[in-house]
């Protein structure tokens, strides 16, 4: 066992060391507005509204800041564009905005304590090393497999460990929850465990389901422990511990009520005067309180012993004893590729059979220091950690591992590369998958076709670093992204994601959304994010922005570095009907290398001539807004009468190479003399008598119009790689023309 004890060791510094960063640097901090208080049965329990999604661990501890006010709490969910979080007191029924500190390392100073557990116990540091060296001869009959679901039902009887390997869209789901029911059945007891809160709760739904069917289901035997999503609304069935707790003990939910509901009135009598009387009733209220909630904690903790099958995040595994303290004769973990190496090793702890399944051809799991020990085993996942993936690229299957091969998500179109360059043909398509998105490769844009590549090439240098975050965000190419998102969802779509490498690039594209298509978006799916935070999600049509152009003279690493191949596999897998890839092509075949995925998927798409040129932009385009045209950049009426209508501020990008014809700079000299002109150039531009010059800022050209109306491509750039047709955009809005003052411009 002394391999194992080095494991446990390693993995104990590691996680210490990602806690000393975490505490060096300090808490992240989260805006939360329109906060309103859902409970307050002696926890105080909130819903908050975010920007976007946080992805704070089910559990952690939280910190919320109001005004002058600090408070503690735990998070409850962050799934979405929403938050749960549990307060030590309430701070009244509305929030209108505060900020939120999250602490990540307490979680894992939990799973530091459990490895102290699994180092003094010989069986736990048994399946452990199992887990960790799965070199053991695989026992189970071959000759008996009837189906995917019998072979991991017979791998997981037969086997200490299993690995199932599940590409996006071959049923993982499915196949996961009918191997639990078929352990219940068996009368085992199953443990389901995920670092997201969201699939412990899908997977609880669908074993249950499926028992339900069989008609063998019988209350309390299936059970999501913790905080939980929706499990169990809308079924007469008890899912979870609370509605349990309802069902059975209704007397102690009615005194928990009652006492609340006391407690609520002395505060209030204490808030208009205060009495000593009243003081010492709250006191002993408190203790009747911490009672009955010490009854039904004891309560849930029996619901969970006497459970066959229990589902529950990692985090809230790792931290309480009715989880960490029990054995199981199967644990499954979900999503596996995305915990860290540790979580899996204690999630194999917990029983005698485990089910590790995920997609190691996705995205790692993250952490942030740049620690050796960290590196290692805190940002790669389970599969390559126990050498299973390196079977896999030698061209084998390990003997524990066991792939659910038939994808039934992807248009064909779009399977084919993932299908050939990630997953080495080993996954192929479902026959009804062509004719189940027949309909959405019907719709606009691009009717008829599923895969398309649009490229931007010899356009302009429009690639950017952002001053604050050093991410890339490229204006044209979100332009023509949201273009494309209005011309899917006015043919139809009603599920769209647009997805980019970059943070800078999707903030940017949340912005023109939130200005332009509020409405929209409040009758349609419509997502913005980084590819990080699409993992595990999928939308009929999908739009995957690159970013990189000029001038860079390089790719950026998110695209070209050790994870690309990953983080590009999980952009195109998300998507159903309509994939759509915004790329200069040209820059890409000049700056990388022909192995890398992305090289590999542009080439692709050429050769299967799935590309749509620049000089096709006219064709595609039907819908335009009224807040945002597509314009030949050689018309200048339209530019030209909104410089004459300016009434306070223009400010012009003029790159080095750029040379005004007369008719612009009568334009720009003649506008109103209460109208301020900046110009953003290396050169002079004495002519045009400007009242401000900046010699550094945005090289690209553009026009911004009363801090409003932008117009980009215009003037017109000609020469330096750029080619007919010459297209310009005038955006109207004002949030987008602040945030490229504030981005790109200093302060005068």
């Amino acid at each position: 066992m002394t391999k194992t004890v080095m494991y446990i060791k390693e993995w104990q510094q590691a996680l210490q060391n990602e806690i000393m960063y975490l505490k060096k640097y300090g808490s992240n901090k989260y805006r939360v507005t329109n906060g309103r208080i859902l409970t307050n049965d002696g926890s105080f329990t909130y819903y908050f509204d975010t920007a976007f999604s946080l992805k704070i661990p089910i559990g952690s501890s939280i910190t919320l800041v109001w005004g002058g006010i600090k408070q503690g709490g735990r998070a409850l969910s962050s799934e979405g564009k929403g938050m749960i979080i549990q307060l030590e007191q309430s701070l009244g029924d509305l929030i209108p905005e505060a900020f939120i500190y999250h602490d990540p390392w307490e979680l894992l100073e939990q799973l530091i304590e459990r490895f102290e557990e699994i180092s003094k116990s010989k069986q736990k540091r048994i399946r452990v090393n199992r887990l960790m060296n799965p070199s053991m001869t695989a026992k189970h009959p071959e000759e008996k497999i009837k189906s995917n679901v019998h072979e991991v039902v017979l791998r997981s009887k037969y086997n200490p460990v299993t690995f199932v390997w599940g590409p996006p869209g071959t049923g993982k789901t499915y196949t996961l929850a009918r191997v639990a029911a078929n352990k219940y059945f068996q009368e085992k007891t199953v443990l389901i465990l995920s670092h997201s809160n969201q699939a412990v709760d899908v997977l609880i739904s669908e074993i249950s389901a499926f028992i339900k069917k069989k008609e063998r289901f019988r209350e309390g035997d299936v059970l999501r422990y913790g905080f939980n999503t929706g499990v169990g609304d809308g079924t007469q069935e008890a899912l979870t511990t609370s509605q349990l707790l309802q069902k059975q003990e209704p007397s102690l939910v009615e005194n928990k009520d009652i006492l609340i509901e006391e407690r609520k009135k002395l505060k209030l009598d204490l808030a208009r005067s205060f009495s000593r009387r009243d003081s010492n009733q709250l006191l002993e209220l408190e203790k009747k309180i911490a009672r009955v909630l010490e009854k039904i904690r004891q309560k849930e903790i029996e619901f969970v012993k006497d459970a066959f099958v229990v589902g529950s995040t990692l985090a809230k595994a790792a931290s309480d004893p009715a989880i960490y303290g029990k054995e199981y004769d199967v644990v499954i973990l979900d999503e596996a590729s995305m915990a860290y190496v540790p979580q899996a090793a204690f999630a194999a702890s917990l029983g005698k059979r485990v089910i590790i399944c995920g997609d190691f051809k996705q995205l790692p799991p993250i952490a942030s220091s740049r620690d050796s020990l960290v590196t290692k085993w805190l940002k790669e996942d389970i599969f390559h950690r126990a050498g299973v993936a390196d079977w896999v690229e030698s061209g084998k299957l390990h003997p524990h591992l066991f792939l659910l091969k038939e994808q039934r998500r992807m248009h064909p179109d779009i399977s084919a590369f993932t299908n050939k360059y990630i997953y080495h043909s080993l996954v192929g398509d479902h026959e009804s998958v062509r004719i189940s998105r027949k309909d959405i490769v019907e719709q606009a844009p691009f009717p008829g076709c599923a895969a398309i590549l649009l490229d931007t090439s010899y356009l302009g240098a429009f690639c950017l670093n952002e001053k604050t975050s050093n991410s890339r965000s490229n204006l044209w190419q979100a332009l023509i992204s949201f273009q494309l998102i209005h011309e899917s969802y006015l043919g139809g779509a009603r599920s769209i994601g647009y997805v980019t490498p970059y943070r800078a690039q999707a903030n940017l594209m949340d912005l023109l959304l939130q200005d332009l298509y509020e409405k929209e978006r409040s009758s349609a799916d419509i997502v913005s994010a980084t590819v990080h935070r699409f993992q595990g999600s999928e939308r009929d049509v999908m739009i995957f922005d690159t970013v990189d152009g000029d001038p860079q003279e390089r790719a950026g690493m998110l695209v070209t570095g050790k994870d690309s191949e990953r983080l590009i596999n999980v952009a195109i897998t998300r998507t159903k009907g309509k994939f759509i890839h915004v790329c200069n092509q040209a820059f890409i075949r000049k700056h990388v290398y022909n192995r890398k995925t992305l090289r590999q998927l542009v080439e692709h798409q050429e050769k299967n001539q799935l590309t749509v040129r620049t000089k096709d932009i006219g064709k595609w385009i039907k819908n335009q807004l009224s807040r945002l045209q597509w314009i030949h950049a050689l018309k200048v009426e339209q530019v030209f009468k909104d410089i004459e209508h300016a009434k306070s501020t223009i400010i012009i990008s003029l790159p080095e190479h750029i040379v005004l014809s007369e008719p612009w700079g009568h334009a720009l000299v003649n506008r109103n003399s209460f109208v301020s002109l900046t110009v953003v150039s290396e050169k002079s531009w004495p002519e045009l008598q400007p009242d401000h010059i900046q010699d550094e800022g945005w090289n690209i050209p553009f026009i911004i119009i009363d801090q409003h109306i932008l117009w980009l491509g215009h003037p017109l750039e000609r020469g330096k790689g750029i080619q007919p047709p010459y297209i310009a955009a005038r955006l109207d809005s004002e949030k987008v023309c602040e945030y490229l003052i504030g981005q790109f411009l200093t302060n005068e």
